[in-house]
């Protein structure tokens, strides 16, 4: 399975979801949101789930599920009062292209759909995998995790003094790890299986994936990027490459990602699509 693979499957199951929605303007944004990215945590859920034998329909809603909770995390991160983007995967921020308003209400309601995808009876038999699946993502994108990650990242913006290494780690384990780290067990939980070394594997992913961001904000093309680039540098913010330079980032990445492919080896071959998204996240250009 490739990720462009995982990437028509998601793209089908988020469009039938909001099918399911009046034909108005809010359902149109919501498209618009869902539209384009790398779709890396769909690829972790349905990889993980093939591992398993997971049926692909029950894979291909938690995959949406998660991809409509990144997507409302990047909407409400491009606000004016968070990061104020106006260029989020090449195309206007939805806030730009609608406007402040509508942007708040498309976040909401895609996070009510990765909520409602998941507690509804197609995406798994047994009601207790899904409250498990519900209740993690929840912790995962919540107050202890996402938000708490993005909180926490605003207030270093005015800190007066730089946060050091372990500060970032755990900020980072936070905002950008904790909904990798959903995506990568939902496999196992949606089989009723360990997540275990895919826990392990999600905390190495994560971590290498936010370096891996650094870098690119470093050496990257904003063009390639989709996004404004040396944001972080410019409000005078801390980052792995200014904490550990940008050769010390990539060392770090990569005994990261060699980690990361390392918690794998319990499932053999088997787990072959994980190592290729692990690669890819130190690999990609944008």
């Amino acid at each position: 399975m490739s990720l462009d693979d995982s990437a028509r499957r998601v793209s089908t199951a988020l469009n039938l979801a909001l099918d399911t929605f009046p034909n108005t303007d809010l359902t149109a944004a919501m498209r618009y949101a869902c539209g384009g990215g790398k779709r890396l945590r769909a690829h972790l859920v349905m990889a993980g789930a093939a591992m398993f034998d997971v049926p692909q329909a029950r894979a291909d809603r938690a995959a949406a599920a998660i991809e409509a909770m990144h997507a409302y995390s990047l909407v409400h991160d491009d606000l004016p009062a968070m990061d104020d983007d106006d260029l989020r995967r090449g195309r206007p921020t939805l806030h730009v292209k609608w406007d402040e308003a509508t942007a708040i209400l498309v976040g909401d309601a895609l996070q009510s759909l990765a909520f409602e995808l998941l507690s509804d009876p197609a995406t798994h038999p047994d009601p207790a995998i899904r409250a498990e699946l519900t209740l993690t993502l929840a912790q995962a994108a919540g107050g202890a995790g996402m938000v708490l990650g993005q909180a926490e990242d605003i207030a270093a913006e005015t800190a007066l003094t730089p946060l050091n290494l372990d500060q970032i780690t755990g900020l980072q384990a936070r905002k950008t790890g904790a909904l990798i780290g959903w995506a990568a067990k939902a496999g196992a939980r949606l089989a009723g299986e360990d997540t275990g070394p895919l826990g392990r594997y999600a905390t190495a992913l994560g971590l290498a994936f936010q370096i891996a961001d650094d870098i690119l904000d470093v050496t990257g093309d904003a063009d390639r990027a989709g996004k404004r680039l040396r944001k972080d540098a410019e409000a005078g913010k801390a980052t792995f490459v200014s904490l550990l330079g940008l050769e010390g980032a990539k060392t770090r990445a990569e005994a990261l990602v060699d980690e990361a492919l390392a918690a794998l080896d319990p499932y053999g071959a088997r787990a072959d699509a994980l190592r290729d998204s692990a690669r890819f996240v130190i690999a990609r250009d944008a």
